[in-house]
């Protein structure tokens, strides 16, 4: 009897570190993925003054079925230095430097904008352009002044989704359906229908949290 007793705790004893065991590398595994997971990003968009209200609206509904985190701030006048008079256009790259020196750490910002605006293009000075977005960086802008009249809010969300893919990381894509495709000068977006698998999955790993696309 006593030797059954023994072998008996022995086992008891035996099993209880095991479990232990397990239970301790799942807490050290679980720290350390609490640790390495990056923080969702918060995007802030930010209107300026001659954008309306229901534009703004229906481009954040677009970018939250993508990904629900999201905040519209408010209205803003441009900065004088990003007017560049002799075209009446506004520069994307002041623009964005503007932006991101008022964008913190965890968020970035899309600017949106109705003005035509422009950025340096190989030798052309002043490219006009719909959007500007850095890869990766801070923030970006777009604008609807270049886009159809007819499904031109559909438009503009593909405009603003495609930036903020650039301030991710993401290059130009190859895929034509993809939203991260190079538009060469043109307007692509009716033949976009979503991120491609690579690009999603890109994004996934850079902690975004899609919705539904």
């Amino acid at each position: 009897m006593s030797i059954n007793r023994n072998f008996e705790n022995s086992r008891f004893l035996y099993l209880l570190s095991v479990l232990l065991l397990i239970f301790s590398c799942s807490e050290k595994k679980n720290a350390v993925k609490k640790k390495t997971e990056k923080p969702c990003v918060t995007i802030l968009i930010q209107p300026f003054k001659d954008i309306n209200e229901d534009t703004v609206a229906k481009v954040t509904e677009g970018i939250k079925k993508v990904y629900p985190n999201v905040k519209v701030l408010d209205a803003i006048d441009f900065p004088a230095n990003t007017y560049y008079k002799e075209r009446n256009r506004y520069r994307a790259d002041s623009i964005i430097k503007f932006l991101s020196k008022e964008t913190k750490e965890g968020f970035v910002t899309i600017g949106l904008t109705t003005k035509d605006i422009s950025a340096t293009r190989g030798k052309i000075k002043d490219f006009g352009i719909m959007g500007l977005g850095y890869t990766p960086g801070k923030a970006c802008v777009a604008s609807n002044f270049r886009l159809s009249r007819e499904n031109r809010d559909e438009q503009f969300f593909k405009i603003a989704i495609h930036e903020l893919g650039h301030t991710q990381g993401l290059p130009h894509c190859p895929e034509k359906m993809c939203f991260m495709r190079d538009a060469e000068g043109k307007n692509p977006t009716n033949e976009e229908t979503g991120f491609c698998k690579k690009c999603k999955t890109f994004l996934i790993n850079k902690n975004w949290k899609f919705s539904s696309i």
